[in-house]
């Protein structure tokens, strides 16, 4: 009787874990697609059969006792290796399945990301894909995520990344704000510019610029620039530049349909801006020995669609 009263708590134990994982309650029930109260009645009834408190709760906060932090450390091997066991046994399907959640830049998801999702899932009507758009870089394996697309310039060591195309920084603005305002000839005639940047850390916002003839390449120059606006998103940059605002340096892929569309031209086209944002937009995985077929395949299927970038 004892044997059957534990056999029936696994469930229970894995739900500790990824309570401990998550941090809360909401997060840990969200993560399990189940009810914050049934969460806590798990974990209730784990503390019953254990005769130990394995969670202390605050209004505020939660953390493992001794005793709970003990069985997650104990049992996290036992639970990884059953999640890759029923993985490796999923991909025997002829199809990829199951769910692929997936965290992605704000910007480059809903203008670029987002279309080759719906592809995918046309080729691929077993998959579900759970978006999370957010600029933050996630911890992957924490929070459960199976892929992150990351605009950056080296990847986390510790993961896989796989480069899915290449990017560049494009300045940007209206034919119609260069006719009133003039156009620069050159990077130091920006200081006579509304220029609407991206914030960073530094208190006075620089652009460097490297020529593009060849003759000249690794000639760079630093400008610090100075305007009315500024976002830490480029379809906000991208926005305001439409109106006419003034001159806005931003990826290439928040620019890409205004410049073919005509509505935005290229500022300075005989250089080009380096170092304001990363040249390569990875897909990237926590280390794992196996990479579910679905993972592959979406990875795959991004590749094939971004290969040759967001150039016009």
């Amino acid at each position: 009787m004892e044997e059957q009263k534990i056999n029936a708590l696994w469930t229970h134990l894995h739900w500790l874990s990824v309570l401990a994982q998550q941090g809360s309650y909401t997060a840990a029930a969200a993560r399990l697609g189940v009810s914050k109260a049934a969460m806590s009645q798990r974990i209730a009834e784990l503390e019953r059969a254990a005769k130990v408190t394995l969670v202390q709760r605050t209004t505020r906060s939660l953390r493992l006792t001794e005793a709970g932090q003990r069985l997650v450390d104990e049992t996290r091997a036992s639970f990884e290796q059953i999640e890759q066991s029923f993985a490796q046994v999923r991909d025997l399907a002829e199809q990829p399945s199951g769910l692929l959640r997936v965290t992605a830049p704000v910007a480059l998801a809903r203008q670029q990301l987002v279309p080759l999702f719906a592809t995918f899932l046309k080729d691929f009507p077993d998959v579900r894909i759970e978006l999370d758009l957010s600029d933050r870089l996630s911890a992957l394996a924490t929070e459960g995520y199976d892929l992150a697309i990351r605009h950056t310039a080296r990847p986390p060591d510790t993961h896989v990344a796989w480069a899915l195309c290449a990017t560049e920084s494009v300045l940007v603005a209206t034919r119609a704000y260069m006719d009133q305002h003039g156009e620069p000839q050159s990077p130091t005639e920006l200081q006579a510019h509304n220029c609407l940047h991206y914030p960073r850390s530094q208190d006075t916002p620089a652009w460097t610029f490297e020529l593009r003839k060849p003759s000249a390449v690794g000639e760079r120059i630093t400008v610090p620039v100075s305007g009315n606006f500024a976002a830490n998103n480029s379809e906000a940059l991208r926005e305001a530049a439409l109106t006419g605002a003034g001159i806005a340096l931003m990826p290439d892929f928040s620019a890409q349909a205004e410049l073919r569309k005509g509505h935005l031209v290229r500022v300075l086209p005989d250089w080009k801006p380096v170092g304001a944002f990363a040249e390569t937009i990875y897909a990237i995985r926590p280390y794992a020995p196996h990479v579910p077929r679905a993972v592959t395949a979406l990875v795959g299927h991004l590749k094939k669609r971004l290969e040759g970038g967001f150039g016009v």
